[in-house]
């Protein structure tokens, strides 16, 4: 139990998901050892893929979005390139269920005016945002719900938002704020009044950034799952992982970080440069913060998580009516089925199930109905064959079943949540070498995590004197 002398050592990073292995890995590119705790026995956190009787199933997310440059790069730099795959083009088709029937969504003007899933009223209400006012600078903090319908209208709210909702955050709009969920959103009514011209003349400055808008930008995978990027992470890693090392307690030092761990019945103290807190948030909570006001991080387990299940079923092809040429569907709160959506994986990479076979992944659950996330399997699968019987026509038992429970699922960006991200960037400020990345923090997507990981890497390698300049990037 005796403190490590090296004071100069390692930055220590709390949590092995990807944010964490990403940070780990930029800083060993910018010349700076890391030591990453793991209280788990693998690392990856909801990233994991499942290979099974010639299926693949997704435990968490199943695209990865390349919405930097620097995700591509990230791939390229881990040895990855040649086992990523993009997805196929045909799959680009998204559905929203109307009246029972999962309609297409729009992707033209042409398809928006003579599409049925919205009335001509609501073509015409959303219309009505070329001509709104932006809203006051000195209003309260507004709701995705309450934003959407004041410039959109509440058909498009509950048949385009609540289940676009639905299908990222597992959420509610009526709680989502729209200044956290979609802060790009806010940003455009705020620089250029209407969303629609903020589209046409935002286009310029994504291309001269590179990044891509979500809706747009390419979904990526790996030929055997996204859990190859993160066994791509810890081959570049090494062994930096501790695992099953359960941290407890970090304390302020006038040169650094004493960090105190736990690994069966054994305590170890380590001295680190700086820390970085990437795990989830109720588990930050947890820790014991000694700093130079006193801090607590017990304050993280205010946030909320949404529970959500992945439910994973293989069918034979002749057993399913649809013919699942899209991305997936998106099931609104008003139409009467317990899934929130659907994904459609065998139509989006090869090899997601055997040779007349198709994979579909359902999620329930979430602020919509946490009781149903968190059902016995049997309620679960029996509900959720219900529903794609009504929708897709799908008949038989399944061939596959792969379920992954996620009792603290996705953070909710709900209204108030900037009380949460303030209270970090004020403790980064006043203990220095402290910092906060992750979904809880910079956005809930997989690529919203990877970027924040190197990014705040970068910023601990430019806040230590001596490390090594970061690299200078080509300009994309």
């Amino acid at each position: 139990m005796t403190p490590d002398p090296d004071s100069t050592g390692p930055v220590a990073i709390v949590g092995a998901g990807v944010t964490g292995l990403a940070a780990a890995f930029r800083l060993g590119q910018l010349g700076i050892d890391a030591v990453v705790y793991e209280a788990g026995t693998r690392a990856g956190g909801p990233v994991h893929s499942v290979c099974r009787d010639g299926y693949l199933a997704e435990d968490g997310p199943n695209t990865l979005l390349e919405t930097s440059p620097k995700i591509r790069a990230l791939i390229r730099d881990i040895g990855l390139a040649d086992q990523c795959l993009g997805a196929d083009s045909r799959a680009s088709k998204r559905f929203i269920v109307r009246n029972g029937v999962p309609k297409p969504i729009p992707g033209s003007i042409a398809g928006w005016l003579f599409t049925d899933l919205f009335s001509l009223h609501a073509k015409l209400r959303v219309l009505g945002d070329l001509f709104l006012p932006r809203q006051p600078t000195d209003a309260p903090e507004e709701s995705v719900a309450g934003f959407v319908r004041r410039r959109l209208g509440g058909e498009f709210l509950d048949y385009a938002i609540n289940p676009l909702v639905a299908g990222i955050y597992a959420g509610e709009p009526e709680r989502l704020s729209v200044a956290q969920a979609f802060p790009r959103l806010a940003a455009v009514e705020r620089r250029h009044r209407s969303l629609f011209l903020g589209q046409l003349l935002g286009a310029r400055e994504r291309r001269r950034s590179g990044e891509t808008p979500r809706a747009n930008a390419p979904k990526l995978s790996f030929v055997g799952g996204l859990g190859t990027l993160v066994s791509g992470l810890l081959r570049a890693v090494g062994n930096r992982v501790e695992y099953e090392s359960s941290v407890t307690a970090l304390a302020r030092h006038e040169d650094g970080w004493e960090v105190e761990s736990r690994r069966g019945h054994q305590v170890h103290r380590r001295r680190h440069r700086a820390v970085l807190l990437a795990a989830p948030a109720h588990k930050l909570a947890r820790i014991s913060l000694e700093g130079r006001e006193g801090n607590s991080l017990a304050w993280l387990a205010g946030i909320v998580h949404a529970p959500v299940t992945s439910l994973v079923l293989g069918f034979r092809r002749g057993d399913v009516a649809h013919p699942l040429d899209g991305f997936g569907l998106l099931v609104p709160a008003l139409e009467p089925f317990p899934i929130l959506g659907a994904i459609f994986n065998s139509s989006l990479f090869p090899g997601r199930a055997p040779e007349g076979h198709v994979t579909i992944t359902c999620y329930l659950g979430g602020s919509r109905d946490p009781g149903l996330a968190l059902a016995p399997l049997e309620h679960q699968l029996g509900r959720v064959r219900e529903s794609l019987a009504r929708l897709i026509g799908v008949r038989g038992e399944p061939t596959f079943v792969h379920r992954c429970v996620h009792a603290q699922g996705i953070p909710q960006y709900n209204l108030g949540y900037g009380d949460f991200r303030e209270r970090m960037r004020r403790l980064e400020e006043s203990e220095p070498g402290l910092r906060f990345a992750g979904h809880f923090r910079d956005g809930i997507s997989l690529s919203d995590c990877l970027v924040a990981g190197l990014r705040v890497a970068e910023e601990i390698a430019g806040s230590n004197p001596k490390a090594p300049a970061p690299a200078p990037r080509a300009n994309p």
